[in-house]
């Protein structure tokens, strides 16, 4: 079929999906879009390409046969997911495993998505997508309430509905309706400046829901990457001659201590205990996470970014001189120095 495989988000691989449908179908390259989808495919030792580009981009940059591979949390969340793509592409070929269904979306590559449902004995719908948007509005559908609601990788508050709905008006973001805010959620969005709601990346639910893998220790020395309130964009702080990550806030360094185990890279993570639990916990050795007992994660993380050396002989000497430094303002929660 001279096929380029997409697929996005962790599950498809930590199911067997990805694994199985490259046997079935044989695709001459398979594309990875979505922060924790790189992290379990690196895990997953397939052979794929991963990038740091939404999927629609991704899709859109292809010039042969393309299908989208997707396990949503439903079969309903999937489906939806699968219509918000082909929103933004002409004709879309979606293979979403939740469900065991090929959607052929907007007179999409029919013969495409026949070859793709005889071979994996998937069902075959044809569907259309709704590609009107209101705009300063946007909608989030498929929550389940109770669950974490990202914007740009920053969570915003829980959904209280199975749709959420956002505004932008007056130079701010707030919540319409489906949406219990988490305090400080918009300001914390807000602070590096007001997104784009009709491109923002936009979410709910789980980040992951499996463990990571450990991997061997990286360097002990060299420099310390930075993420402030904004998990998702860890891979593009990461290099080399990276022997640490200072993570600031609590669903920050959720996801930078689970991303990071399977690097063998440590954390040095700033909380103040208001984590949303979106991602199944995970640090490699010489980790530390501190508690602010005064005042609140974003200041004390700022101190030590403006303060500290961001380029360590020692990462273990760092460390201790940091916890030196916040002596009296901290709670160490999390400490795999020993190991």
């Amino acid at each position: 079929m001279n096929l380029v495989m997409v697929v996005h988000g962790p599950e498809a691989f930590d199911a067997g999906d990805a694994g199985r449908l490259i046997a079935l179908l044989a695709p001459r390259r398979v594309l990875v879009a979505g922060v924790m989808a790189r992290t379990a495919a690196e895990e997953s030792g397939l052979p794929v390409t991963c990038t740091d580009e939404r999927p629609s981009t991704v899709l859109a940059a292809q010039s042969g046969p393309s299908c989208l591979v997707n396990r949503g949390k439903t079969p309903e969340s999937g489906r939806i997911f699968g219509e918000i793509v082909a929103g933004r592409l002409r004709g879309l070929v979606h293979v979403e495993t939740s469900s065991g269904t090929v959607y052929c979306w907007d007179c999409g590559d029919g013969g495409l998505a026949e070859e793709i449902a005889a071979r994996t004995g998937y069902a075959l719908v044809h569907g259309e997508s709704n590609r009107s948007r209101p705009e300063g509005v946007r909608e989030i559908r498929g929550c389940i309430p109770g669950e974490a609601v990202f914007v740009n990788g920053i969570v915003v508050g829980t959904a209280t509905a199975e749709t959420v709905v956002l505004a932008c008006e007056g130079g701010t973001f707030r919540a319409v309706s489906g949406l219990e805010p988490k305090p400080h959620g918009f300001e914390k969005l807000l602070r590096a400046g007001l997104p784009e709601i009709g491109t923002a990346w936009c979410k709910s639910g789980p980040v992951r829901t499996v463990p990571p893998r450990q991997g061997d220790r990286a360097s002990r020395g060299g420099r310390i990457a930075v993420v402030d309130h904004c998990g998702h964009t860890l891979y593009r702080e990461l290099g080399e001659e990276v022997c640490g990550v200072l993570a600031v806030g609590d669903d920050t360094t959720a996801v930078c201590g689970h991303i990071c185990s399977h690097a063998g890279i440590p954390v040095f993570g700033v909380v103040d205990g208001d984590a949303d639990a979106i991602v199944e916990p995970g640090y490699a050795p010489g980790s530390v996470v501190v508690e602010v007992t005064h005042g609140r994660d974003d200041e004390v993380g700022r101190e030590v970014i403006a303060t500290r050396d961001l380029w360590a002989a020692s990462w273990e000497e760092w460390v201790e001189e940091t916890l030196c430094a916040l002596a009296g303002r901290v709670r160490v929660v999390v400490d795999r120095r020993e190991e």
